[in-house]
């Protein structure tokens, strides 16, 4: 958990939506000599430490990047970790972790076991009238997905004679994201010392400002979070203007 004297670091100015690419497990534990899915455990631990911290600081949206499209190519056995960690965070969540915070599940669902799909759409029915915070959680995501199901949504509408293709704009784009009703994204948090973004909320990440730090995401705690969010307000936000 954090230390106490944590948020006498916080600054004033923080942003209203925070995304993290959780990177760097499988290196952490070969690092200790140990199989990747431990990497993914203590990964997991992190997850729940800087979920607390944001809610006990005040930050109203944040995203994590859990599990991409792409990550089905990975070890058959890493996979199947994956799965078991993300099941028991589930109950975990279901049990005890999510007092006023409500749970949006991003990506296409069908993919994940019919156990796994349950959980998810059950907590989030359960949770969508919950307001301190929302917890959006990418799995079995990827951007570009994302941006063709809601052209297909928005062109399946334009079939029915509902609209008409010179009505489709950004805000009925927005409108059919996986993000729907959730603001853009303010800072975008990668660890792990990579300088990229994964295909991870493109179209939300339009204007984001992004931190990246060498630290590995098992390591990433509080402390770290705090020198992301002074970096942060240290910066000048002008969307394009002067």
């Amino acid at each position: 958990m954090a230390k106490i004297n944590d948020k006498n670091d916080v600054p004033e100015n923080l942003p209203k939506h925070i995304a993290f690419i959780m990177d760097g497990n499988g290196r952490w534990a070969k690092k200790r000599l140990m199989p990747r899915k431990f990497g993914h455990v203590e990964g997991a631990k992190t997850f729940k430490k800087i979920v607390r911290y944001c809610k006990d600081i005040g930050i109203r949206y944040i995203s994590f990047y859990a599990f991409s499209t792409e990550n089905w190519k990975r070890p058959e056995d890493e996979v199947e970790a994956i799965m078991n960690l993300f099941r028991k965070y589930l109950d975990d969540v279901r049990n005890d972790f999510i007092e006023e915070t409500q749970l949006i599940f991003l990506g296409d669902k069908t993919f994940f076991a019919e156990d796994i799909r349950e959980k998810m759409l059950s907590l989030e029915e359960d949770t969508k009238h919950f307001d301190k915070m929302t917890l959006l959680i990418a799995a079995n995501y990827g951007a570009r997905d994302e941006i063709t199901h809601a052209t297909r949504e928005i062109a399946k509408q334009v079939q029915k004679g509902e609209i008409n293709p010179e009505d489709i704009n950004e805000n009925m784009i927005e409108k059919n994201l996986y993000t729907k009703e959730v603001p853009d994204v303010d800072l975008l948090i990668r660890p792990s010392g990579e300088l990229r973004i994964s295909n991870f909320l493109l179209w939300q990440c339009a204007y984001a400002e992004f931190y990246f730090t060498n630290v590995l995401w098992p390591d990433f705690l509080p402390q770290e979070l705090n020198k992301a969010l002074n970096d942060y307000a240290s910066r000048s936000r002008r969307f394009g203007g002067i």
